[in-house]
């Protein structure tokens, strides 16, 4: 089994910028690559960002290409999501999620086994 706790949410005006952490407990050592998803109100879950554990290698959703990064810290079992530039339409619950294997694609919900509780993010206007 596989924890997560996310953190690093809050209210923050247009153009502003936060950063989420999302740290892993348990059997971390069975993660292939992790991944970062938003649910805005009345919206489905869409991935904002994926790395692969091994690798570090990183791939985006073109809404959020150029202004996230995702990293991670492979001695702290963390991965991270830096936002910059961020505008309202970034308002969602942040979630983040651990693949133990590669099946389906990154952009699929179903692609991933593990979830964390989900943070927060508003964007003033």
């Amino acid at each position: 089994q596989v924890q997560l706790e996310e953190s690093g949410g809050g209210l923050v005006q247009a153009g502003g910028s936060l950063r989420l952490s999302c740290a892993a407990s348990g059997r971390t050592f069975g993660a292939v690559a992790m991944g970062w998803f938003r649910q805005a109100p009345g919206k489905e879950r869409v991935v904002v960002a994926h790395i692969t554990w091994s690798g570090g290698v990183t791939i985006y959703a073109d809404s959020v290409k150029g202004r996230f990064t995702i990293s991670r810290d492979k001695d702290k079992n963390t991965v991270y999501l830096q936002m910059n530039t961020l505008k309202p339409e970034d308002t969602a619950i942040y979630y983040c999620a651990v693949r133990s294997e590669y099946r389906d694609t990154w952009r699929d919900v179903g692609a991933y086994d593990y979830w964390g509780q989900g943070t927060q993010v508003t964007v003033s206007s």
